[in-house]
C-alpha cells in the first residue's frame, strides 16, 4: 500500500525485552515532516526491570533516567499532543506493549493508533526492506538503539522505499 503523504513513525528503548517486566525508557518519534522528538523516560515507582545486556545496547543507564528523565505523565502527554491517527512502528509487539505500560502508568490514553509499518507496505516493498534500510543506516551514520535515530531510519527507510516503487533514482 503506497500513501499520499508521510505518515509518522515511533521507536522505544526498553529496560529489556521481557515483555512481562520490561518497560519503556526513552521514546522518539518522527513527525510526516521529518521533525524528531524524543524524551528519555523517568522509571515509574513500580518499574524495576533492567537489562546489563540492553542497557550494552542502547547506552543507556538506569541512573541516567532516574536524573534526567521526563515523568510518564508528561511524556505521554506530549505525545498525545503530536500525534494524531496511526504512527507507525517496525517492532509491534514490543512498541505496543511498552506504548501501552507507559500510558497505563501515565493513568491517560493514548489518542493515537500504534500500527506495524508492514501495513505501509506492498509485498515488493517489504521485500525491498532490509536492504534499503541498510542502505540509509549507512548514508545517515547515525548510532541505532536510540529512539529519534532509529523513528528517523524508520522515515527515510519509508521515504526510500517509495521513490524505489515509483521507478525513479534515489
Amino acid at each position: 500500500m503506497i500513501t499520499e503523504s508521510s505518515p509518522a513513525f515511533i521507536d522505544f528503548e526498553a529496560s529489556s525485552l521481557d515483555l512481562i517486566a520490561s518497560y519503556p525508557i526513552e521514546v522518539g518519534i518522527c513527525l510526516p515532516d521529518g521533525a524528531l522528538h524524543s524524551w528519555l523516560i523517568q522509571p515509574h515507582v513500580l518499574w524495576q526491570d533492567w537489562s546489563e545486556s540492553a542497557e550494552k545496547i542502547h547506552g543507556i543507564t538506569r541512573q541516567t533516567l532516574e536524573q534526567e528523565g521526563i515523568p510518564v505523565s508528561e511524556v505521554a502527554a506530549s505525545l498525545n499532543r503530536l500525534l494524531s491517527g496511526p504512527v507507525f512502528c517496525d517492532a509491534w509487539t514490543f512498541d505496543s506493549f511498552w506504548l501501552h505500560r507507559l500510558f497505563r502508568a501515565a493513568n491517560i490514553r493514548a489518542e493515537f493508533q500504534l500500527e506495524s509499518i508492514s501495513m505501509l507496505l506492498d509485498a515488493n516493498q517489504v521485500r525491498l526492506w532490509t536492504s534499503s534500510r541498510q542502505q540509509v543506516i549507512s548514508r545517515l551514520g547515525l548510532p541505532v538503539h536510540r529512539a529519534a535515530n532509529d523513528a528517523l531510519i524508520l522515515h527515510k527507510t519509508w521515504e526510500k522505499i517509495q521513490v524505489l516503487a515509483s521507478g525513479s533514482v534515489l
